[in-house]
């Protein structure tokens, strides 16, 4: 099963092959031996090689990640499957059998967001070790999640228990652009990797501390991502004459208006739990306990806003301006401009009746709106084996912590097994410090090592709880201090 494919020739030996490469060369952005440093732990010091490949998207490059793991997968004995729907752009499969039992997928992705190492204390692609922590980009999303599923997909597999499910490692390419060459060519192309499978861990959700308490959050739905590109049309002519009226004057009327009159805050029923297990877990969070009395007062609203944008962003649809493009030339008036709006609806927003509201917003003829992407909402239930496991194991590692609910304004790869009547849940046993989960998209991305050592085994415990017959588990797991960041 140890074959490479993509969608238009299959290729048994490329895989292989690029992996012996990676081996007797230095790829771009690795270490000059694609060691790592000595001074780390096995599973950290694969993280820092696994940061050291340069998956920047675009262009992405997954495929020399995918090599990194086929290696992996080939010395370990363990059957796999690529994809590489267009050049580079790899994916890889990897599946410990079991019994009857729906399966589990441990997901990630490979690609990473764009980073500007002029605003980085260290290179972005160096993931460099210091003060107990690893730098770089993909540290926390999602390479230092991946790092944690393989070691416990590997530990699982030396440990020859007999699994009640299958198990699969399932590394994927392009989330941060759409999942288009991704996880969605998969789901259409390759429905055998998702036979079976009846639930999915992915990013989404972690550990923080509040007090001395340990929060587990469990992403369990997102915001609906709807990314729309507003075009205006209008006399184009000379800079030195402009007309009363243009195709970019047009358009930055539009977006003030949009910024002036942002749409209705309203609470759905999953943040409405949410943010009253977050006012019950945290002192400073009392002004959540009643969601509804938070929308229907401004001032407070525009308080969280201005505290928690975060926060804020689930209590109504909401559009950032990104993108901007008209004249290519400072002395022409643009006949053709148009701005790029990210746009992210609560979960039970319908994107028809969406666009049909920003329409009269804009309220402006010579404007018309496209989309370029846009999702189907889903949400899944925490009445789950694998819900109460997450709850089982995290009170077992981290003594005293909780798990909430949550719902992110943020989107995942999630939403491909939603769709599709599979749970999927957001979960990383990392237990971040608010400092560090900026680092996300942001800059000086990092994660300590002890969140990865510990992480792993957190996860392990997890698949053997979820996957293993109970007569046939390891015993007694050691408690972790409920601490976040730092050193072991």
């Amino acid at each position: 099963m140890r074959t490479a494919t993509n969608p238009t020739r299959i290729a048994p030996l490329i895989v292989p092959a690029m992996a012996a490469l990676l081996a007797l060369a230095p790829a771009s952005g690795m270490a000059q031996d694609g060691s790592g440093d000595p001074r780390l732990p096995e599973a950290s010091r694969r993280l820092q090689q696994y940061i050291r490949i340069d998956t920047t998207n675009p262009p992405g490059n997954e495929s020399e990640a995918v090599a990194f793991f086929a290696d992996i997968f080939e010395r370990e004995g363990i059957p796999y499957e690529t994809v590489e729907p267009e050049p580079g752009r790899g994916s890889i499969w990897a599946r410990l059998e079991g019994g009857s039992a729906p399966g589990i997928i441990l997901l990630h992705h490979i690609d990473v967001v764009p980073a500007d190492p002029r605003f980085w204390k260290h290179d972005p692609l160096s993931g460099t070790y210091e003060n107990g922590y690893l730098n770089g980009r993909g540290a926390l999303d999602t390479k230092g999640l991946g790092i944690m599923h393989l070691e416990a997909f590997l530990a699982l597999a030396r440990s020859g228990a007999p699994l009640e499910r299958d198990v699969i490692f399932l590394a994927t390419a392009d989330e941060e652009a759409g999942g288009r060459l991704g996880v969605g060519w998969i789901v259409r192309n390759r429905p055998d990797w998702l036979e079976g499978v009846g639930m999915v861990l992915n990013e989404g959700g972690s550990g923080g501390v509040r007090g001395n308490r340990v929060v587990f959050s469990v992403e369990v739905t997102q915001k609906v991502p709807m990314w729309l590109r507003l075009n205006a049309v209008g006399p184009g002519g000379h800079g030195s004459s402009p007309s009363p009226r243009s195709a970019v004057l047009d358009l930055i009327e539009a977006l003030e208006r949009l910024r002036q009159d942002p749409f209705a805050p309203r609470i759905v029923p999953e943040v409405g739990d949410f943010f009253r297990d977050l006012a019950a877990l945290h002192s400073g969070a009392g002004h959540l306990a009643d969601p509804e009395r938070l929308i229907a007062a401004p001032e407070r609203l525009a308080a969280l806003h201005r505290t928690n944008p975060t926060l804020h962003a689930l209590t109504r649809n909401t559009c950032a301006v990104t993108r901007l493009n008209a004249s290519s030339t400072i002395n022409v008036v643009a006949p053709a401009a148009w701005a790029e709006l990210d746009c992210r609806l609560l979960p039970d927003q319908a994107p028809r009746a969406f666009i049909h509201e920003l329409r009269k917003r804009i309220a402006q003829p010579s404007i018309s709106i496209e989309v370029l992407l846009s999702f189907t909402p889903a949400v899944s239930s925490t009445d789950t084996d694998l819900y109460r496991a997450i709850e089982s194991v995290t009170a077992r590692r981290f003594p005293g912590s909780t798990v909430i609910p949550a719902v992110t304004a943020g989107f995942t790869d999630s939403r491909f097994f939603r769709e599709r009547g599979i749970v999927a849940y957001g979960f990383s046993p990392a237990v971040l410090t608010g400092a560090d989960q900026g680092g996300v998209h942001g800059n000086n991305e990092r994660i300590s090592v002890q969140n990865v050592e510990r992480g792993w085994r957190t996860m392990l415990d997890l698949l053997e709880t979820i996957a293993v017959a109970p007569d046939r588990r390891r015993t007694g797991p050691s408690a972790f201090t409920p601490t976040a960041g730092g050193q072991d």
